[in-house]
């Protein structure tokens, strides 16, 4: 077992997942807002664990904005990078990219890697931890 290391600014955690057709809510296949604020705490979560052994409480969001939607069948990498480190807050800047996208128009199951990718959401993020011994 590896204890979790000093948080340092610049630190950043990165996932990656398929966006499930399930997961459509809207016409087009669009994915809610939601989607991507629940990926956030999942790189936020990451990240606290790395720095401070703990998984952290989400303490609030400011600055979100949607640039782009986000679809079912959309391959997405949700990045967490830290910004500031207080006493027992960790300060994130997140975004979700789309690095990959479903093409009906060429079959069912045909899809393209997006190079460049697009980025969907953006957010700026404060994680509460424990404070440390």
């Amino acid at each position: 077992m590896t204890s979790a290391h000093a948080p340092e600014v610049g630190l950043s955690v990165v996932h990656r997942r398929y966006v499930p057709y399930s997961h459509a809510h809207y016409a087009g296949n669009l994915v809610d807002g939601a989607y991507s604020l629940a990926a956030f705490g999942d790189v936020a979560t990451e990240l606290c664990i790395r720095t401070d052994g703990d998984e952290g409480l989400f303490a609030s969001y400011s600055d979100v904005q949607f640039k782009a939607p986000v679809r079912a069948g959309d391959v997405i990498e949700i990045e967490a990078r830290l910004v500031r480190v207080g006493t027992r807050s960790r300060e994130m800047d997140f975004e979700v990219r789309v690095v990959g996208r479903g093409a009906p128009e060429r079959g069912e199951s045909a899809a393209d890697v997006l190079d460049p990718a697009v980025v969907a959401t953006t957010a700026r993020g404060v994680v509460v931890v424990p404070p440390r011994d």
